[in-house]
């Protein structure tokens, strides 16, 4: 009875220290704008107070790049261009310490995006594969965890975009997704994962530099992306075009945003276009468009706005903070401040989190009522393209060829 009540005592003493001990668990960042490829973070508890600034506790130099680093199992996966290959490096997300590389021969980037030739496409980790697709249309899946090459796709490498490949590739279903080619032929290919046969391809236009995205309606799982002239939705389990909507940029612009899901509905934004919101209805056997509503006075350039609580945040072609009541498509606010079009707006839950390239780090409030700033913190010296990484207290900032890891404190 004695050795009972010990032990109850004891755990019970365990249980108490545990739940007034702060524990912070890594969460996953594996692909294109977290998990589900929507921007938001899970399970961050944000500081009551911001500090001023944070602490950088490494900070490893991995190449030049745009990519977002994914974050898989505790490990970082960076894309980059170190001299004339393009690389991907597996690090230890601790300490930043290699354990792992691959490289290959990059092609060469030419006209208006030579000021940026490392890679823009984010890896997609999945299924215990990590896939990269380079600047020049090199498609790779490689063993996440050895770094083993299994397959390398180079079928597409003869065309590119006109400012070269930006979109990350998608795993659905065992099935790497990418959507290659060149400007007014594109092919959106759809791979074995485990061996990289072909599983279906879809012809037609050419890529933009956004990334796909899944929905399901009515049971029918769909890839949904912009095209350089269109947004589609393709059957995933089979290739076909299930509908399409006309997306034109205005002259001498392009589709650089990710469409944003939300149930049955999508909103896209674009160069020139403003901000809409459709739904897709299934009706019989066939899919319908409903436009549900259009904000032609804000669109993104290259970024993708965060939905969160029926409100869009986003940063404008202006340069802008914004926010757009998700419901009408009313314009909620509009921050005066002067960011830059390149960025990234993430959902926190408390908070959001912006970055733009000066390399500033911006937590506000998810209000539709006004612009409300927490704190704003520097978080590199050179300018930040790619997105934050967060993960507990841990925030991975990658710059122009450095990549670090900064903690809230």
């Amino acid at each position: 009875m004695k050795n009972t009540s010990r032990f109850i005592c004891v755990t019970v003493i365990g249980a108490f220290i545990l739940s007034t001990v702060p524990i912070i668990s890594a969460q996953d960042w594996p692909q294109w704008r977290g998990t589900n490829r929507d921007g938001k973070l899970t399970g961050f508890s944000a500081p009551e107070t911001w500090p001023a600034e944070l602490t950088q506790k490494w900070t490893v130099k991995v190449g030049l790049g745009d990519a977002t680093p994914a974050l898989k199992d505790n490990k970082l996966y960076v894309f980059t261009r170190q001299e004339a290959d393009e690389v991907i490096q597996c690090l230890d997300a601790e300490n930043g310490k290699e354990l792992w590389r691959d490289k290959y021969a990059a092609r060469s980037v030419t006209g208006p995006a030579a000021r940026h030739p490392g890679p823009r496409s984010s890896p997609t980790v999945a299924e215990g594969k990590v896939i990269t697709l380079g600047v020049g249309g090199v498609l790779s899946c490689l063993d996440a965890a050895t770094g083993r090459v299994l397959w390398r796709n180079e079928a597409f490498t003869d065309a590119v975009p006109d400012f070269f490949t930006s979109m990350s590739p998608i795993v659905v279903d065992g099935m790497c997704i990418a959507h290659l080619g060149g400007k007014d032929k594109g092919t959106l290919l759809a791979l074995d994962l485990m061996t990289g046969k072909e599983k279906w391809k879809l012809t037609g236009d050419g890529p933009a530099y956004g990334s796909p995205v899944l929905m399901s309606v009515g049971g029918t799982k769909q890839i949904v992306l912009l095209t350089e002239k269109n947004l589609i939705g393709v059957s995933a389990g089979g290739g076909q075009l299930l509908w399409e909507v006309p997306a034109p940029n205005a002259r001498m612009f392009f589709s650089c945003a990710t469409p944003v899901i939300d149930e049955d509905k999508v909103f896209y934004t674009g160069q020139g276009q403003g901000t809409k919101a459709i739904r897709i209805e299934k009706e019989d056997d066939r899919f319908a468009v409903k436009t549900l509503w259009s904000n032609d006075e804000l669109g993104t350039t290259f970024n993708t706005p965060v939905l969160k609580d029926d409100m869009l945040f986003g940063i404008s072609k202006l340069s802008n903070l914004f926010c757009i009541n998700a419901q009408t498509g009313q314009t909620a606010w509009v921050d005066t401040t002067k960011l830059d079009r390149f960025g990234s707006v993430l959902d926190a839950g408390s908070v959001l989190l912006g970055l733009s390239t000066n390399s500033e780090l911006i937590v506000f409030q998810p209000t539709g009522k006004s612009y409300t700033e927490l704190a704003k913190i520097k978080v590199a010296e050179t300018p930040t393209l790619a997105h934050p990484v967060v993960a507990g207290n841990r925030v991975y900032i990658k710059d122009t060829e450095t990549l670090a890891m900064w903690v809230i404190e």
